[in-house]
């Protein structure tokens, strides 16, 4: 028989499952609301997406390079605790997801979703994962460069990937760079890279906090200037100090070695996400009553 949308809709408010277990139950069972409700609370789906208003800020950065070592893949992957983020399953459910973006190459994380793991896809593989392990778990972006010349990559804990692609040099300096860039963090590869407004605020507030020092205009200037270059510095890959040798910059590094930083990425877990701070008793409880 054919499922209506509005069946899926019942079973899915009914039981927190995904959308495409809903219609499968259903389908399955023949349209039967009761059957299909038993169907996944037996196979665990029931609940499942109900986390997923839960924030997901701890993980793991995962990394998938191909055999030639031209096409390097690095996927975040969220959970809520650390303690998930070391369980054995969430791993190599991460690794899995990189693998699939290195293999299919989709365009964003929800074709990703769609792509086949085993006899399911990457999505059916992670409601299942939620329902086994009992927190949230996302899929929340990935990074992928593939090059000609040479792809360095680095994984810190399992908490920040870099991927660096360079004309000229090495597998081993393209490597270290990667390392450099999971340290220092740099912004932009060279100061030519910064966007011109961006230098514009920083020279207005820089300005605007030497004005009280009562020094003419023209040694403000300077002052100004000379600030101005030194903040370019430390958020510029080329201007940062080289983080094996702090007696050369990054620019005279790729200079020993015949090399240009073509770009970079650096994917840290849980950047950017706003983390909750909850009572630990009230996790416990919560914890309890299935929450």
């Amino acid at each position: 028989m054919a499922v209506t949308a509005a069946q899926v809709k019942e079973l899915r408010d009914r039981t927190g499952a995904g959308m495409m277990e809903c219609k499968k139950a259903l389908v399955e069972t023949g349209g039967d609301m009761e059957i299909a409700i038993d169907q996944l609370r037996k196979s665990g789906l029931a609940q499942a997406d109900k986390k997923a208003s839960r924030v997901a800020a701890e993980g793991k950065i995962a990394l998938a390079t191909s055999a030639d070592g031209k096409k390097a893949v690095m996927v975040e992957v969220n959970c809520e605790t650390d303690f998930v983020a070391k369980d054995g399953n969430f791993n190599a459910f991460a690794d899995a997801v990189a693998n699939n973006a290195l293999q299919h190459g989709p365009a964003d994380v929800a074709a990703l979703m769609l792509t086949p793991l085993g006899a399911a896809t990457i999505e059916a593989a992670r409601q299942a994962l939620v329902a086994k392990i009992g927190e949230n778990i996302q899929v929340r972006r990935f990074e992928s460069r593939s090059t000609s010349g040479v792809l360095g990559s680095y994984i810190h804990s399992g908490k920040i990937g870099v991927l660096v692609e360079l004309t000229g040099g090495s597998e081993e300096l393209a490597k270290d760079l990667a390392m450099h860039v999971a340290a220092l963090n740099p912004k932009f590869v060279a100061e030519q890279d910064v966007p011109a407004e961006f230098i514009a605020k920083e020279k207005e507030i820089l300005i605007a906090q030497a004005a009280d020092s009562n020094k003419p205009a023209d040694i403000i200037e300077k002052m100004v200037s000379g600030r101005l270059r030194k903040q370019l510095a430390e958020i510029t890959l080329h201007g940062q100090p080289f983080v094996k040798d702090g007696d050369i910059t990054v620019a005279k590094l790729l200079e020993q070695n015949g090399a240009k930083v073509v770009g970079f990425c650096r994917l840290a877990v849980g950047e950017g996400i706003e983390k909750q701070e909850s009572n630990f008793a009230d996790e416990v409880m919560q914890q309890v009553r299935g929450g």
